[in-house]
């Protein structure tokens, strides 16, 4: 798809969420849930005993799992494989530059997504949340969250460069 064009999309997708639900997107919340579920299936002695998860379940009487956040990463992920599967792009592919080995590149995505998930709840929201919907209300901290992903990955890029880059 365009990319201008998808961007105005979601920009209309995120300003109906706000206006249905009052809310906008994010979906560190959803990863939440499926963790407070998880540890409360295994463990549910440190469940009990851990007000951390006693005061998400007073936030969510319903279950976590019954956030609404759940659902829009389920309609997310089914979305995202018919858009594939429509486009022809259904498959599995290692993408990484001529100067990484397949190792390198798995372990270095994999950190990468535990760093990400972890710095999204020390900020309290992932980029969606925090970036997207804040700068949807022309919130402060939204443009700044914004400026600082793009910048600080501008500036994390360039000592990897090499790595994609073929000269």
């Amino acid at each position: 798809m365009n990319p201008y064009l998808a961007g105005v999309l979601l920009g209309f997708v995120l300003l109906t969420t706000i206006y249905i639900t009052g809310r906008g997107l994010g979906a560190s919340g959803a990863m939440k849930s499926v963790a407070v579920s998880t540890v409360k299936a295994t463990a549910p002695e440190h469940y009990e005993n851990t007000a951390y998860y006693q005061d998400y379940a007073a936030d969510h009487p319903e279950g976590p799992m019954k956030s609404w956040l759940v659902f829009e990463m389920i309609g997310v992920l089914i979305g995202a494989f018919l858009s594939g599967t429509l486009s022809g792009r259904i498959g599995l592919k290692l993408e990484k530059g001529p100067g990484v080995s397949n190792s390198t590149r798995l372990i270095g995505a994999v950190l990468g997504g535990l760093l990400f998930g972890f710095g999204s709840q020390l900020g309290r929201g992932c980029t969606s949340g925090a970036a997207l919907s804040g700068m949807a209300v022309m919130s402060f901290g939204g443009i700044v969250t914004m400026l600082a992903i793009f910048g600080g990955a501008y500036a994390f890029a360039w000592f990897f460069r090499k790595m994609w880059i073929t000269r």
